[in-house]
């Protein structure tokens, strides 16, 4: 605490979500006084940063709240006595994304921010960067909760965890909250008065059950989910209806990133079809950014423009504040979080991180017990770990064969041929943010 206030660090500061961010904090002053809250970026955004940061100090005026907006390209100084750190970089910015999409579509695979080979490449770029930002951490403001809410969240999450030895990590994801509004409308209910089961990982979890004011609706929900005329999806995510068999056999609720699994032949062609177009999501994001900062720079802009509702990743950011609040009031309500098992999914790894619910109190999310899971999902859930798993050793250590494996583990990847081609073409790309893949011999 500094001066009986808190002191919150955001990295990646010039983020197009930080307007949310900023909005989630003032409209919450009333129980999470923030006296101090730190922007920080990289030389490459700094001119983001300053756009971004000159709104989030519009918006805080307007407010009338006594919050002190700083920018820095600083990160040390930014750190020290923080009570609260968040995360929301993107390592080599949307051109890199950009590449994780294309390449693959190149070689007939989905290509995908967090899924397959683009989300793999996304976790060897952001681990070795998190893994310096947990030292500084620990030096800095060894007390502070990290808030990760950089893609892939879980996996992430898991490497900290567990090669960092920095324990106060928690990873926070948009999906669970995203469906828990879709859910709402599709019942025709106040979002406040649906409450989801959820277990799984990040973007590979399952509705188990959905109540409505204490009641179990999921039967419901599954038959409104049948109807093929109800699609729900997110902004980033083609809104492909579900079959009615095969959603009342797989008899929960998936996420909308499980078209990509179930629906994978749909999903390919229309990416295909985009990418031919030059119009790959990332690049369609491209332009949103640009729009989007074009009405961040105007001087008379002081509140979050709705137009940011667009990006796949809208609410990310009401869930972090959401999240720092009950920790901060020891709320001991319940949120759905990317935190360690501890036995919550008997089918996982104790050291796993998994997305369940939690009671989240001043010590921290408590993970609730799910048990095991239904088979109709297991199988695929733990597929996806052991990607996670020989995914994060690959970018700790840099091993080419490990990189290699967890691609043709990865459920999205067809033929290890082709693997080892889109690998060998996205490393080669990504060569200045992968030095843990071409250290020098010794």
């Amino acid at each position: 605490m500094i001066n009986n206030g808190i002191k919150i660090v955001t990295i990646g500061g010039g983020s197009s979500y930080t307007p949310e961010l900023v909005e989630g904090f003032i409209t919450r002053y009333h129980e999470l006084p923030i006296k101090e809250l730190w922007l920080v970026d990289i030389e490459e955004g700094k001119e983001k940063l300053e756009i971004v940061g000159g709104l989030a100090k519009r918006m805080v005026e307007k407010a009338n709240v006594p919050m002190k907006v700083f920018l820095t390209l600083d990160r040390r100084e930014a750190l020290k006595n923080a009570d609260f750190v968040t995360t929301q970089l993107r390592v080599g910015l949307l051109d890199a994304r950009i590449k994780d999409e294309r390449i693959p579509l190149k070689y007939g695979m989905i290509g995908q921010e967090t899924n397959g080979a683009g989300g793999l490449f996304k976790a060897f770029r952001t681990i070795p960067v998190m893994m310096d930002i947990v030292k500084d951490i620990q030096e800095l403001c060894p007390n502070a909760w990290l808030v990760n809410f950089t893609n892939p969240a879980g996996l992430v999450t898991e490497a900290i965890l567990n090669y960092s030895g920095y324990k106060k990590v928690i990873g926070v994801c948009n999906v669970p909250v995203n469906m828990k509004i879709s859910i709402a409308k599709l019942l025709n209910v106040p979002v406040e008065a649906v409450d989801i089961k959820i277990a799984g990982l990040n973007h590979m979890s399952y509705g188990l059950d959905v109540f409505v004011n204490g009641e179990s609706r999921l039967s419901e929900v599954i038959e409104l989910l049948a109807d093929t005329k109800i699609q729900m999806s997110m902004k980033n995510i083609v809104p492909l209806p579900w079959n009615p068999d095969f959603i009342r056999a797989l008899g929960v609720i998936p996420s909308p990133y499980h078209r990509y699994y179930y629906k994978t032949k749909e999903i390919l062609t229309a990416e295909l079809s985009d990418y031919e177009k030059g119009r790959t999501r990332a690049e369609v994001v491209k332009e949103l950014e640009e729009g989007l900062f074009e009405q961040y720079k105007n001087p008379n802009l002081n509140v979050k423009p709705p137009q940011l509702e667009k990006r796949g990743g809208a609410y990310y950011s009401n869930v972090a504040c959401s999240l720092i609040s009950s920790i901060y009031n020891d709320k001991k309500d319940i949120q759905i979080l990317n935190v360690r098992n501890d036995g919550a999914i008997s089918d996982l790894p104790e050291d796993a991180v998994v997305e369940v619910n939690c009671v989240v109190t001043k010590q921290g999310p408590i993970p609730l017990t799910v048990g095991r899971l239904p088979i109709a999902i297991s199988g695929l859930i733990q597929q996806i770990k052991s990607f996670e798993r020989v995914a994060i050793e690959a970018a700790i250590t840099g091993s080419y064969e490990k990189a290699l494996l967890a691609l043709c583990i990865h459920p999205l990847i067809t033929s290890e041929e082709v693997a080892k081609k889109i690998l060998d073409e996205l490393l080669e790309v990504h060569k200045p943010y992968l030095p843990q893949f071409f250290k020098s011999p010794c």
